[in-house]
């Protein structure tokens, strides 16, 4: 992605933003509420960043997480590769990057914004080169709820557990996914539930194995569905977690389509079951479950 336009002066929200989540949602807000500038934000392509160790996972995609920040009003986006920029020193960041390249006139971060090689650079450092060099910084104190700080590892924490009521309450939207629909095995069509297939990239945090009450976007319209997220105990298959979506109420191809999928809340963990009928049983079980669940949280 671009930064501003020559010539135009930019707004620019500054962070990681792994989630979108209402602490990121206030650092954009303020951003964005400045008038007469270009609303931009400075991230990184999430997948490339290796500063938080081994075995780190995010919580959406880099294609997600640009969708979610253009909803919210990011009209330009500039999202480098962060090993491109990892050996920059601070100064030289504020210079090149947010004065030269995005043309900042405010900069917006969070408390424990840092940046620069070895994220030497902290959000005082960044008010000095500010000053230095021709932009306003603000600061956006954390949001707590309930005591605890609102931050991606937490959110990551309730997704692996399973408590996607919760992550959704401190996301400030649905936790899901937007990837694409790709060929499984056909089973579910074969006991009257055709599913969808859509492969969990290595990347992401793996939500807790089991079946969720999920919303399905299709063409403007949201649908009910149930969610396996899983390796196909019952199947006997050795594969990679995959998530499974029976679409209520929805018939037709959707083979190689990006959708995106919703998921709201747990109904049970993922098991093994002894015959294709009680498995088939169970699903058509769940189903109730969810389009029940579905129905009342969108108050149909």
């Amino acid at each position: 992605m671009t930064g501003a336009d020559p010539g135009e002066y930019s707004a620019v929200a500054l962070g990681i933003f792994d989630g979108v989540h209402r602490g990121h949602r206030r650092v954009l807000e303020t951003a964005f509420s400045c008038e007469g500038l270009t609303r931009a934000v400075f991230t990184f392509d999430t997948g490339t960043v290796d500063t938080k160790g081994e075995g780190y996972k995010m919580l959406i995609t880099d294609d997600f997480k640009r969708s979610l920040l253009r909803r919210a009003g990011a009209e330009s986006i500039f999202s480098p590769d962060f090993h491109t920029l990892k050996n920059m020193e601070a100064e030289d960041f504020a210079r090149l990057i947010l004065r030269d390249k995005m043309h900042a006139k405010v900069c917006v971060c969070g408390e424990k914004f840092r940046f620069g090689h070895g994220a030497k650079g902290d959000s005082e450092a960044l008010i000095r080169y500010g000053r230095r060099y021709g932009f306003d910084v603000k600061v956006v104190e954390r949001l707590d709820d309930n005591g605890k700080r609102i931050s991606s590892s937490l959110i990551r924490s309730l997704v692996r557990e399973g408590d996607v009521r919760e992550a959704d309450r401190l996301l400030g939207y649905n936790y899901g996914y937007c990837l694409e629909v790709v060929h499984g095995n056909h089973l579910g069509t074969t006991i009257d539930f055709p599913t969808i297939n859509q492969q969990l990239p290595e990347s992401l945090v793996l939500p807790r194995f089991g079946v969720y009450v999920s919303g399905v976007h299709i063409d403007g319209r949201v649908y009910a569905g149930v969610t396996n997220i899983g390796v196909k105990p019952t199947v006997g298959q050795d594969t990679s977690p995959l998530a499974e979506t029976y679409i209520i109420d929805f018939s037709g191809d959707l083979y190689g389509r990006m959708l995106e999928i919703e998921l709201y809340d747990f109904i049970r963990p993922e098991r093994r079951f002894d015959s294709f009928d009680a498995l088939k049983a169970e699903i058509k079980k769940n189903t109730l479950q969810a389009k029940a669940i579905f129905e009342n949280m969108r108050g149909n």
